[in-house]
Order: structure tokens, then C-alpha cells, then sequence
């Protein structure tokens, strides 16, 4: 019969290190979840979240029903692919690229480069996309001048701005998603780029024969993690930056569920705005926790190896 491992004084001082940790848990993630009801009720600040009327759906179904909800739904799924396509491509591009430097000081120098976007605020990114694509002094326009070309109001043409976004968030959040890529490249044994070497194999070959197969397992476990955010936006991004939507005239490729909730909000805070929001917050969580399941599912499918869980 297998004994029961005895618990020692030492394992009573590495459990009590999660007592803290889990009492913050419980009291910022799952506490906050009692709120939730807020999504079922005409919430009024008088009565307060309990004593609040009951409405059941009627908070989803004012949000499904209206009139721009295809549009939202269109523009934060399709925004939020671009984001994650071309985003994992482009860490993991830049990722190899830093693996291949055989300098680490050139390394370093170039990870703290790629590195510092993304600790600059969407406001701070707003005044840098503007300085560049303003209609009258924007280094754009200045530069077309020179080739004899008309200055181009960008922030009139909505069809111009999925492509603007998604070069912006990659610009501010490859550096830090090929940070996890690299960590990865780093704990590869050095034994198989010796014995493709010998083989034969040039740079090219150890890149897509060892380097990519290695990070296939990490790529598939965060894109299912991105993908489980794809029904909420970054509200900085698609609020700041466009300069909430140039006033109305971006909105049919950047108006996305986050920043029509905000407006919402703002226009009608007297009324049952509180609600709203929580229901589309819950709806989000619901169809992002749906799509992780589904998209794990599917990995394992391919391959029993891969997946989240």
C-alpha cells in the first residue's frame, strides 16, 4: 500500500505563500462576479443592485437588436484577426531575426528598441500616428508633396484604417510578444543545429526545420489565448488613435463594441447604461470562453500535443 506523503513544516511555509495570493484573488476576480446581475436588471443608483427591477434579457436583446450591431461585430472580429495574424507573424519573424544575432550586446540593444513602444500610452501613440497622417503638417503628406501628390485627409477614409491600426498595434506590441518567442528559441538544444550543420542544412533550412516546429507548441497556446479576447477591442487603440473615429467618419471600419459602449455610456449615463454594459461585458466573456474551448478542440484535433488544456 502507498504511503501518504507526510506534509513537513517546510511545505506549511511554501502553502502559506499562496494564502495571500489567493485572498487577492478571491477578492478582485471572483467576488466582483456578484455584479454580474447588474446585466439582468434596469440598475438605478436609488435602489441600488439587489433592490433593482429584474428585466431579464431585455439589456442583450437592446444591444443585439440595434441597428449597429453587425457593424460592431464585423469590425471587432475582423480588427482583432488582423491583429492576431499579422501580430504572431510578426513576433515570431522578429523573434527568429534576434535568435540569429550572434552579438548578444546587439541583442539587447535592439530588444530594448523593439521593447519600448509598448510601454507608451495609446494617447502618447495617438499624437505620433497624427504627426504623421495629418491632413496639414504630417510627415506623410510632406513626404507625398515631394513626388507632386495631393495631401490625403486620412482621417476621411475609413477603408485606409484597418491596415493603420494593424501596423500600429504591431509596431507597439511586437516587441514585447517576441520577448516570449525568443525565451522559447533560447532553451532549444544546440545539439540539432550541430548535427544539421553537419547534415548540411543552411540557415534557412534549421529555421524552418528546427527553429519553427519548436515554436509551434508556444504559437498555438497564445493564439488560442488571443483568441479567447478577439470579441473585445482595445478600446485605446480604436478610441485615441482614431480620435474616436475622427468624429463619425471612421466608424464604419472602426466603430467596435468597446468604444460604442463608451459612447453609450456617455450619452445616456442617466439611463439604464449600467446594465448594458455589464451584458455586453458578459456576453463578450461568454463567446470568448467558447471560442478558447473551441479553438483548443480544435488544435488537439491536429495534433494531441497541442492545446491550452
Amino acid at each position: 500500500m502507498k504511503k501518504r506523503k507526510r506534509i513537513t513544516v517546510r511545505d506549511m511555509q511554501l502553502y502559506s505563500l499562496c494564502i495571500i495570493p489567493m485572498i487577492l484573488v478571491f477578492i478582485f476576480n471572483y467576488m466582483p462576479m456578484v455584479g454580474l446581475i447588474i446585466a439582468f436588471k434596469n440598475y438605478k443608483f436609488n435602489l441600488g443592485m439587489f433592490r433593482s427591477q429584474w428585466v431579464g434579457f431585455s439589456n442583450f436583446e437592446f444591444f443585439i437588436k440595434s441597428d449597429v450591431f453587425f457593424q460592431l461585430v464585423r469590425n471587432t472580429l475582423l480588427n482583432n484577426f488582423a491583429f492576431i495574424v499579422f501580430g504572431v507573424m510578426s513576433s515570431v519573424i522578429v523573434a527568429v531575426l534576434l535568435f540569429e544575432l550572434t552579438n548578444r550586446n546587439a541583442t539587447k540593444i535592439f530588444q530594448t528598441i523593439l521593447i519600448t513602444p509598448h510601454f507608451l500610452s495609446w494617447v502618447v501613440v495617438a499624437y505620433i500616428v497624427n504627426a504623421i497622417l495629418n491632413v496639414n503638417y504630417g510627415y506623410l503628406n510632406q513626404l507625398l508633396g515631394l513626388f507632386g501628390v495631393d495631401a490625403v485627409d486620412w482621417y476621411a477614409k475609413p477603408n485606409a484604417w484597418p491596415p493603420i491600426l494593424t501596423l500600429t498595434f504591431i509596431w507597439k506590441n511586437v516587441g514585447m510578444d517576441s520577448v516570449v518567442y525568443y525565451a522559447a528559441l533560447m532553451g532549444i538544444d544546440t545539439a540539432l543545429f550541430e548535427a544539421a550543420e553537419v547534415d548540411g542544412a543552411n540557415k534557412l533550412k534549421r529555421t524552418l526545420h528546427i527553429v519553427i516546429p519548436s515554436l509551434v507548441p508556444l504559437i498555438t497556446i497564445l493564439t488560442i489565448l488571443k483568441i479567447g479576447n478577439i470579441f473585445r477591442a482595445d478600446f485605446g487603440l480604436f478610441y485615441t488613435v482614431t480620435q474616436d473615429g475622427a468624429s463619425g467618419n471612421l466608424y464604419s471600419t472602426t466603430n467596435v463594441i468597446d468604444t460604442y459602449i463608451f459612447r453609450s455610456f456617455k450619452e445616456n449615463a442617466s439611463g439604464n447604461s449600467y446594465g448594458l454594459t455589464a451584458a455586453v461585458g458578459l456576453l463578450q466573456s461568454v463567446v470568448g470562453m467558447i471560442l478558447v474551448i473551441a479553438t483548443n478542440a480544435a488544435s488537439k484535433k491536429v495534433d494531441k500535443e497541442l492545446g491550452l488544456f
